[in-house]
């Protein structure tokens, strides 16, 4: 049987250039590379707060019945507090969806462009630490690398080629995100291995 994955991205519209091809590289190595791994569409979620809204959640659980595996991705946004309601998330669903479905919850420290940047050669006088600590990456260093590449024009103004790039370097962006990447990809093979 194959795995059909669901992505909530807070908001897919630019997310899921990057999300895509990433996250069907995460549950490869988690152990299903023929995983059918899609984002949610539908219906649109406008930013964290409807991401972290159980209502809006448990709405999209019960539309897509025939998914064994929601990724419900944020951005940490600064918040040391956000791990803390993914996890109440985590419960509810589990509550919902019983044994044999689940749903993920993780927060890209601090954006997910920070993911993209992961799978990247620095440019010069940039530190991944820094990176790593700022709390707007986004506009600090992903804008700034897809203006120097010319990206900015594309679908998702850079994150279709530096998500593509990221993915192709799934191993630089596991060992370089271990607290969010890393960590989703072996709470995902954990749970598949038990199933």
């Amino acid at each position: 049987m194959s795995l059909n994955v669901l992505v909530i991205p807070e908001d897919y519209r630019k997310d899921q250039f990057v999300l895509s091809p990433l996250l069907q590289r995460l549950v490869a190595a988690a152990g299903k590379p023929q995983a059918r791994v899609r984002m949610c569409l539908d219906p649109v979620l406008g930013g964290v707060s409807q991401a972290l809204d159980w209502t809006r959640i448990e709405e999209i659980l019960g539309m897509y019945p025939m998914v064994h595996v929601f990724l419900l991705i944020v951005d940490r946004d600064g918040q040391p507090n956000r791990r803390t309601a993914l996890y109440n998330i985590e419960a509810k669903a589990a509550a919902l969806l019983g044994k044999r479905r689940i749903l993920f919850g993780e927060n890209a420290w601090q954006e997910i462009e920070v993911w993209a940047l992961a799978g990247q050669n620095l440019l010069q006088g940039w530190n991944w630490q820094a990176i790593r600590a700022e709390l707007h990456p986004k506009e600090e260093y992903f804008e700034p690398l897809a203006a120097v590449r010319g990206l900015t024009d594309e679908p998702g103004a850079g994150r279709t080629t530096l998500g593509r790039e990221a993915a192709a370097e799934y191993g630089r962006v596991r060992s370089r995100c271990r607290e969010d990447v890393a960590e989703l990809e072996a709470r995902l093979k954990a749970w598949l291995d038990a199933h």
